[in-house]
């Protein structure tokens, strides 16, 4: 454990020599938030088991599901009640669901404490290969986010469910799972943001 505290300490030490040489916040050390993150999916686990009966793993694209399934169904509560996705997944607010709004605020306050927060319409990555339409980038947002949530249901998870949890777990599949996530994510950046396009 404290080889760890040693190890964790030199890459914060690190990280914050890398800032103050650039004068400008470089945002939260990676290596202290990951072991943040990891300390929080070995709690979940903890506490799930101790005060639910059961193992709860982190999450969060079964979160989404059921907030689409709240949405329906109070616009049509018949068909969300026989749904078969939705009898399996019960439609309902539970930790993970108020984890997923944890995480938005958490993100703000970060990056308000290290003044690393700005709003952007459109990332100077985005703009600098397909141009600075806000329009154009809200369209392929929207549809990004439709292909990543049906591979998320077809994977019967997401990269934090695969990458964390299922591997905290050794679950081969997850191992296979977060190739495939993060494989086919290098390839296509690799396509649309190629060098000379």
């Amino acid at each position: 454990m404290k080889q760890i505290n040693k190890y964790l300490k030199r890459k914060v030490k690190m990280s914050e020599q890398v800032q103050n040489k650039g004068g400008e916040s470089t945002g939260w050390s990676p290596y202290l938030a990951g072991a943040l993150v990891g300390l929080l999916a070995i709690i979940s686990v903890y506490l799930t088991t101790t005060l639910m009966g059961k193992s709860n793993y982190l999450g969060a694209s079964t979160t989404f599901v059921r907030a689409a399934g709240l949405l329906f169904q109070s616009v049509d509560p018949a068909h969300v009640a026989e749904n078969a996705y939705y009898v399996k997944e019960k439609v309902k607010v539970d930790w993970q669901f108020m984890m997923i709004i944890g995480i938005f605020f958490g993100a703000l306050i970060s990056s308000l404490m290290d003044k690393s927060f700005k709003l952007e319409a459109v990332p100077p990555t985005w703009e600098k290969r397909f141009g600075s339409s806000i329009a154009k980038r809200a369209i392929f947002s929207f549809l990004g986010g439709i292909v990543a949530m049906i591979g998320a249901r077809m994977a019967d998870g997401c990269p934090s469910g695969h990458g964390l949890s299922g591997m905290m777990q050794l679950s081969m599949s997850s191992f296979i799972a977060l190739a495939f996530f993060f494989g086919v994510g290098a390839l296509v950046a690799n396509m649309m943001y190629r060098k000379g396009q």
